[in-house]
Formats: structure tokens, C-alpha cells, sequence
């Protein structure tokens, strides 16, 4: 598969989008931030890979992200090599300021969403990052008992504070992400060019479990009980 050496940049749009599909699709929020725009930025980017990519390509393209030698701050998307607890994200964010955490309950061959949230400032809004996106399937209407009985088990899970967090967005210099890039836990680093705009950038996630394309997970396996 060809992929584009420009820029991972993607066509402006005028709003942050809130879309959570039912599940047997992926919820994803975009994480929203609310510094204005100025007129002549670029309207929208993206941290993540694109639907269909290829997983090797992604990460190259992640780390020549982090070239250059300029002193200014970057969004980044830091992705796990395994699914990490919210309380581990103050250790494995190495000091930066993270900005939004994605959750995802693990379950083999089960379409779980995939859950962005935005956080403030402060450890303590991260860690309970589990919660508050429990607290946004809790809302949703699903269409089947599936897609109901696979809400329960992904609010309980998240709420219990599992292992279920894929990576987080944080903003830093590049030596700041090439650092982070070297931690054990970390799989990738991908940072934005230092006009992105707050507000203007859509996240989506490198799951731990993705290996070789970027698809959505199978759906045809047993919901769990709890």
C-alpha cells in the first residue's frame, strides 16, 4: 500500500466533533480543547493512524515526527505497547502534561468502543480517566442486546480500573517526545507540527493488539458476564 509522504494533515473542518456510534462500530471522542484558532491556521489534523493503514508504516511515519530541532511545544500521541491502568499515567507520561487519555476494554473477538476523553491539567483527572469515560457509555442508547450487554461489561470493567488505557495525548518539545519515545512502555510517539491547533485535531488509537493493518476488531466472539 502507497502511503502519502506529506504531512499527516487532513481537510478542514469548522467544529471538534463528539460522535459516540453504538457499539459493534468504535465510539470515538475527539478530544476537545478550548484555545481559540487563529484565522489563518490550519483547521484540522490528526494523531493516529488512518483506517486501513498499515501498522509499520504508521510507526515510521511516528518517528519521523519527532525530527527537528526546534524548541517548540508539539501535541503528541503517545501509543502503549501493552494496555496500561490510569493510575500508572502520572509515571509513564514522564512529567508531561497530558491532555487525553484513550481508553479500551481488551476483549478477544468482542467490538469494544474506543473511548477518548479530554482531561484538565493535573494528575488526578487522568487517573480517573476510567471513570469519566465509563460515565459516557452509561449514557448511550444501543440498538441491540449486544451492543447493550457489551456497554455493561465495558463500564464495569472501566469503572473497576483496568488495564484499558491505550495511550494519552500530552503536548512537549521534541526532545521532551523523543525522550518519552525511549520508555518501556511506549510503542510510538507521533507529534503535530507546532502551528496544530488546540481543538483542531482529531485522535485515533493504536491499539496494543494492532500488528499489521489497522481494522476494526472482530465482533463474533462471546460478551462476557462481568
Amino acid at each position: 500500500m502507497e502511503q502519502d509522504s506529506e504531512p499527516r494533515r487532513v481537510s478542514p473542518r469548522n467544529a471538534v466533533i463528539y460522535a459516540i456510534t453504538a457499539i459493534g462500530a468504535v465510539i470515538l471522542l475527539v478530544v476537545a480543547f478550548r484555545e481559540p484558532a487563529p484565522a489563518s491556521a490550519v483547521a484540522t489534523d490528526r494523531l493516529g493512524p488512518a483506517p486501513g493503514e498499515q501498522v509499520e508504516q504508521y510507526l515510521a511515519d511516528a518517528r519521523a515526527s519527532l525530527d527537528g530541532g526546534d524548541t517548540d511545544q508539539h501535541w503528541a500521541l503517545v501509543s502503549f505497547t501493552e494496555y496500561v491502568t490510569p493510575q500508572q499515567l502520572p509515571t509513564v507520561s514522564d512529567g508531561l502534561r497530558i491532555s487525553g487519555v484513550i481508553q479500551h476494554v481488551p476483549i478477544d473477538r468482542v467490538q469494544t468502543p474506543v473511548i477518548t476523553v479530554a482531561t484538565p491539567g493535573g494528575d488526578e483527572p487522568a487517573v480517573r480517566s476510567g471513570e469519566a469515560a465509563a460515565g459516557l457509555v452509561a449514557t448511550q442508547q444501543f440498538r441491540d442486546q449486544r451492543s447493550a450487554d457489551i456497554a455493561r461489561v465495558t463500564e464495569s470493567r472501566l469503572r473497576a480500573s483496568c488495564a484499558c488505557t491505550a495511550g494519552i495525548v500530552v503536548r512537549g518539545t521534541l526532545i521532551q517526545l523523543r525522550d518519552l519515545a525511549t520508555q518501556p512502555d511506549v510503542r510510538a510517539v507521533q507529534a503535530l507540527p507546532s502551528d496544530a491547533i488546540a481543538g483542531r485535531f482529531a485522535v485515533s488509537a493504536l491499539l496494543p493488539g494492532s500488528s499489521d493493518v489497522v481494522t476494526p476488531n472482530p465482533d463474533d466472539g462471546p460478551v462476557p458476564t462481568e
